[in-house]
């Protein structure tokens, strides 16, 4: 604590020891003068300043209480421990006390000890207590390393010194913890908190504190250090030469910026709290002077964010691997092997032999392909993590102008094990934005929605190692055809590269994938790839999305999608690689979203595709012969199942012939076997119990009436099921026949059999009445922050007699259901729709057409457009 007090006295002399009794209110509304205060200077002032000043006040209070109960009478100390006791308090931080007695303490100071606990929640602090003997404290501590790291930082607020100092001491001794287990505690306790993270530093909504490379993580460098060199500062750590200088100015650098982020997520969120939630980040991003932009002022926040935490990580292992190698590691013989004159390997990690050797940028590339090259290596030596360190941060011009580093980097793209060990070390260590300017443009860079789960540099990180997943044997079970391509194509560092491009335009406004295709082909010349191959990763850059897209958007089994969707891929070669970097790139967007539901439509989509080249794209599907086909099939599964073939066309005599184009013949069987055994006065409702691409399939036949389709979408929304593909058809006797694709919340198919039953049961019942009156939850919080205004877009099809709608919308609870009920209002017919959602946008396409059975004419588009823009807005939108 500094001698010199910053607080106002107006927030002291109420405290001192010789002033008047306070009671629990004077105090509450002093505390809430002070935040106020803390609040108004925290723009302008030193965030040391502000954490220090909180501790001080919080000395104040205690000191005063610990007075006004008398309990300086007793020989009982009050010590500050944790954060409380580095004197680093937030607006509203815990304040962690012990309460240090002697072995034995009699009733009335247990009695006193009761009431000041007591008073202190009186007063709205927010207290962690012990009560302690020295004894117990030790016995404590030797077995639990979170007891014994809050104790290494134990300061006296008040009371009896004696005791203070009776254990100060022993907690320097090798028996209470040896550096070397207290280093292996923390290293392990380091390990399990990276892991709840998935070890990604770059999550959207990250924890300050406990993120890798957050602030848990300068506190750990500063405990491990602390324990062995008993320093009671990081600055001291410069005089035991563990930390640099430089070193040291860029982690006080980077705790002050952390610091003062968690201090604004504080004022903002009105407690205590330490993960950035999308809710709050407008209103930290402005509090901390980054402007009033909303995103943007958030994505330039989270940008610094995001490099601030990967310095931080990378300084966090380089220190940690420098203490257990120099200081804990007693072996006395090292395993060591020599690879060249520059670089030797030293128990795994690679070391140089030369402090001078990375003046020359090249030496940089050449190490990164020698961990390629060697399997026996699985880190830097820290010795060469800091040299590295250096040499990076002098950089005077881009790696990638000098030729040799532009061939070994091509070198390492094609190497096998290049994409492995070598390419994540590089981009942990920022080389590859060494070496790449665009990619340089990414880092940190904020995707601000729910869809995308990390930055844009993390998430191409991640779509490259998939991608380089698929080419090892040991993982081909995961995803076979994906491996299958990948191990079988000559030149899959071109699929590699694709990867690194495909969102590196990111943050600059316009067409990214554009954008990206041009960098792409300046990066194949400037690397002397051939023109051929410049082209193809060109083309899989602009195209990245158009096969998720496809797949998602679009009807897949209907043969003109596949014939436009083939003609832009042109052959086999374009659509294997456009396949691999599709299933990389939604895999590494965000895991939790990728279900089976998306593995099949990609992977019918591609056999779909491969059929249709196979044929040759100059002869269209002979649709009457596909009909035929499709009928013939279906007629043999029903007459397994004891359905005549009498019994077979009478009943398929109601429809019309684009249903037995539209369903495959399993599904007509499926659906032909429950209609002829149906009693038809109620509705049909069957729920398939096998999965069909991925997801669960109901089919609904009944009379045509008004809100069939709301109702569905209704009740299966309240049943928090999501729909994700629905097919509308209507026969020529007055039914209509309903399928939708569902999932549970969980993105999977549902596989409980009366969970189906109670669905069906339910759809049944409320087809049955005239109306539903099912009414959708509110609006999600963490959706309330994004404003996205309806978009409405009509998209060109080759169909005369339907119109093809897009709507981009936020997803709110009833969407689909008002979606329908305005489809419903203006009587238009749905033929399909295809629900897609991207975290807190849902981008839907259906296929309509008028009360007269013809495409939308422009006038009741306009007023379509015009309806469901007024029936979707949100609160937020413009």
């Amino acid at each position: 604590m500094n001698t010199e007090s910053t607080i106002p006295c107006q927030f002291i002399e109420p405290l001192a020891i010789s002033a008047p009794f306070i009671s629990s209110a004077e105090i509450c509304q002093l505390s809430q003068d002070f935040h106020e205060w803390q609040r108004e200077i925290f723009p302008d002032e030193d965030i040391t300043t502000i954490v220090n000043a909180r501790a001080e006040f919080v000395d104040n209070i205690l000191t005063k209480l610990w007075s006004q109960h008398e309990l300086d009478e007793y020989q009982i100390s009050l010590v500050a421990v944790g954060g409380y006791g580095r004197a680093e308090l937030h607006p509203y931080s815990d304040v962690d006390i012990l309460l240090l007695t002697q072995e034995k303490t009699d009733k009335a100071l247990e009695d006193k000890i009761s009431t000041f606990i007591t008073q202190l929640w009186d007063v709205k602090l927010d207290i962690g207590h012990s009560v302690r003997s020295v004894k117990e404290c030790l016995k404590q501590a030797v077995n639990d390393v979170t007891i014994a790291t809050n104790l290494m930082e134990m300061r006296q607020v008040c009371g009896n010194t004696a005791l203070t100092e009776q254990l100060q001491p022993l907690l320097n001794q090798d028996v209470f913890w040896t550096s070397k287990k207290f280093f292996i505690a923390k290293r392990d306790e380091q390990y399990n908190r990276h892991q709840q993270y998935h070890g990604a530093s770059y999550t959207l909504e990250p924890n300050l504190k406990a993120n890798p490379g957050g602030l848990r993580d300068i506190q750990t460098i500063g405990w491990v250090a602390k324990r062995h060199f008993v320093a009671d500062s990081l600055e001291e750590l410069v005089e035991h030469e563990y930390l640099t200088s430089n070193e040291y100015f860029e982690l006080v650098e980077c705790q002050d910026y952390l610091w003062r982020m968690r201090c604004a997520l504080h004022f903002v969120a009105g407690r205590s709290e330490n993960r950035l939630l999308f809710d709050h980040q407008a209103s930290v991003a402005e509090l901390l002077g980054f402007g009033d932009g909303g995103k943007l002022a958030v994505e330039r926040m989270m940008k610094r964010f995001f490099r601030i935490i990967g310095r931080v990580a990378e300084l966090n292992k380089m220190l940690l691997q420098h203490f257990e190698y120099a200081i804990i590691n007693d072996k006395k013989y090292k395993k060591v092997t020599t690879i060249n004159d520059d670089f030797i390997i030293v128990d795994g990690q690679i070391k140089v032999t030369n402090k001078r050797i990375f003046t020359r940028s090249i030496k940089i590339m050449e190490m990164f392909l020698l961990i390629a090259e060697h399997d026996e290596i699985t880190d830097l030596h820290p010795n060469t993590l800091r040299l590295m360190r250096n040499a990076r941060r002098r950089l005077v011009s881009g790696m990638m102008d000098y030729a040799g580093c532009r061939k070994t980097f091509i070198q390492l793209m094609r190497h096998p094990k290049g994409l492995g060990l070598a390419f994540t070390l590089m981009h942990r260590h920022s080389i590859l934005a060494a070496y790449l300017p665009e990619w340089r443009n990414i880092v940190g860079q904020m995707q601000f929605d729910l869809f995308h789960a990390y930055s844009v540099d993390e998430h191409s990180y991640r779509l490259i190692k998939n991608l380089y997943r698929f080419s090892q044997l040991e993982h081909n079970k995961e995803f076979p055809l994906c491996s299958k391509i990948v191990q079988r194509v000559r030149k899959p560092e071109l699929l590699y590269i694709a990867g690194i491009f495909h969102d590196i335009a990111k943050g600059r406004g316009g067409d990214h994938a554009k954008l990206g295709a041009v960098d792409a082909l300046a990066f194949a010349k400037l690397h002397q790839l051939s023109d051929h191959d410049g082209r193809l990763i060109s083309w899989l850059v602009k195209h990245h999305l158009l096969m998720s897209v496809t797949a998602q958007r679009r009807d897949i089994s209907d043969p003109n999608v596949i014939k436009e969707f083939a003609d832009i891929i042109r052959d086999e070669t374009h659509l294997d690689y456009l396949y691999c970097l599709t299933v990389a790139d939604m895999r590494a967007t965000n895991e939790s979203l990728w279900n089976n539901w998306k593995s099949n439509l990609l992977e019918e989509l591609y056999y779909n595709t491969k059929r249709a080249f196979l044929r040759g794209l100059e002869k269209p599907v002979d649709l009457r012969a596909k009909i035929r086909e499709n009928q013939q099939l279906a007629t043999e599964r029903l007459l397994t199942q004891n359905v005549t073939e009498e019994q077979t066309v009478k009943a398929w005599k109601e429809f019309k012939a684009d249903y037995f184009l539209r369903y495959a013949p399993a599904q007509i069987a499926w659906h032909t076997k429950h209609i002829i055994q149906h009693d038809r006065k109620k509705p049909l409702v069957i729920i398939n119990s096998t999965p069909y691409r991925g997801g669960t399939e109901v089919f609904v036949y009944t009379k045509e009436q008004p809100n069939i389709f709301y109702n569905i979408v209704s009740l299966l929304g309240a049943k928090q099921l999501s729909i994700h593909d629905a097919k509308i058809i209507t026969s020529n006797k007055g039914y209509t026949a309903n399928t939708f694709v569902i999932l549970d919340h969980q993105g999977k198919p549902i596989d409980d059999i009366n969970r189906t039953r109670a669905i069906e049961e339910a759809l049944t019942n409320v087809l049955s009445e005239s109306q539903c009156l099912i009414k959708p939850a509110p609006l999600a919080k963490r959706f309330k922050q994004f404003n996205i205004p309806t978009q409405v877009n009509f998209i060109e099809t080759k169909t005369k007699n339907t119109t093809m709608l897009e709507i981009v919308v936020l997803d709110t609870p009833g969407l689909l259901a008002n979606i329908a009920d305005v489809f419903q209002q203006f009587e238009v017919q749905i033929h399909s729709a295809k629900i897609t959602t991207f975290g807190e946008k849902a981008e839907d396409v259906f296929t309509l057409s008028n009360k007269y059975k013809q495409a939308l004419t422009l006038e009741e588009q306009e007023a379509l457009t015009l309806m469901l823009c007024e029936k979707t807005s949100t609160p937020n939108s413009p």
